[in-house]
């Protein structure tokens, strides 16, 4: 289940990642960290306004594993059984820093035995699949925030950890909940410490993946820049690896 359409490419529009500030950090859940569940943190004095710390970086493609018309939703775990993670992406205009409101967030990833709805099976795992676990989106609200309730994500053959995220504008909601169309501002992947995901590997049901786990160094899309390559601030949400963590970035899309 190797992503071998992920290939790293030149900027097609231009697409900023920013480190996290005080604004984005202040609407994520956060806890105290422990020893048994270590936390990655971040500067929380920098405000997101402070076009300075935007970077530019280049855009990543969607991957093999991307399906149309997933649903608008701040859950997307479906009973899924890992680790909670809490999203809290901030969407923000590169040129101005401004909150950009009424934007959809879009995210998709694999499942604890690296298998993406829609196409299990590819990592070697046999399990139902329904094509839509672990994918769908939010929109943004005035302060440009999306907050999306998920699981840690699995590894499969040939890629660390990631999180798949797109951000567009101008969707249509249907009434059966599902989305289409916009304007597609930026495809991306987010990225997740190796302390931590060291620590989530040795707990169920993760512990039942087979597949050998690249890490972030041996990866062939993440570049090794931090919160400006789409690696998140995690924060643990209680004393246990198990109890999940609180994932922030903030996105700097070219509207």
């Amino acid at each position: 289940m190797t992503d071998t359409s992920e290939t790293r490419s030149p900027i097609g529009r231009r697409t900023v990642l920013m480190a996290t500030g005080a604004t984005a950090a202040t609407l994520a859940v956060g806890a105290a960290a422990s020893t048994e569940a270590p936390t990655v943190t971040a500067d929380r004095t920098a405000p997101v306004a402070a076009a300075a710390v935007c970077t530019l970086t280049r855009e990543m493609t969607e991957g093999p594993y991307y399906l149309d018309g997933q649903y608008v939703r701040s859950d997307v775990t479906e009973g899924k059984a890992g680790i909670p993670l809490k999203l809290a992406l901030t969407v923000v205009d590169a040129g101005s820093c401004a909150p950009l409101g009424n934007a959809l967030v879009e995210i998709w990833h694999a499942d604890a035995l690296g298998e993406y709805s829609g196409y299990v099976g590819n990592n070697g795992h046999s399990e139902p699949d329904d094509g839509t676990f672990l994918r769908g989106g939010v929109l943004t609200n005035s302060s440009g925030l999306a907050s999306i309730t998920t699981i840690y994500p699995g590894w499969y053959r040939g890629r660390c950890i990631h999180v798949h995220v797109k951000v567009a504008t101008g969707v249509t909601v249907s009434s059966d909940g599902h989305f289409s169309g916009g304007r597609e501002l930026h495809t991306g992947q987010l990225f997740f410490s190796e302390t931590i995901t060291t620590a989530v590997a040795r707990v169920s049901p993760y512990t039942t993946n087979t597949v050998t786990r690249t890490t972030l160094a041996q990866d062939s899309i993440y570049d090794g820049g931090g919160a400006a390559s789409g690696l998140l601030t995690l924060t643990a949400l209680g004393s246990s690896t198990s109890s999940g963590y609180a994932g922030t970035l903030t996105l700097g899309v070219d509207t």
